[in-house]
């Protein structure tokens, strides 16, 4: 008896593993450095009085 089984194949499920692993990467950096921008933003918009009082005076 000669039964021929066929493997299955995973390519599809690799790459969505794939793409799903990098979608939460980067979901997870961008959470982690929205901190430092917001505190960036921040200390641009506190100093910018202070430019824009020292380019007055030139």
């Amino acid at each position: 008896m000669n039964i021929n089984t066929e493997e299955k194949d995973n390519y599809w499920l690799y790459v969505g593993g794939l793409v799903l692993a990098v979608v939460i990467f980067v979901i997870a950096i961008k959470s982690n450095e929205h901190g430092k921008y917001a505190s960036t933003a921040q200390a641009i918009a506190e100093d910018s009085a202070s430019i824009t009082h020292k380019s007055e005076n030139k």
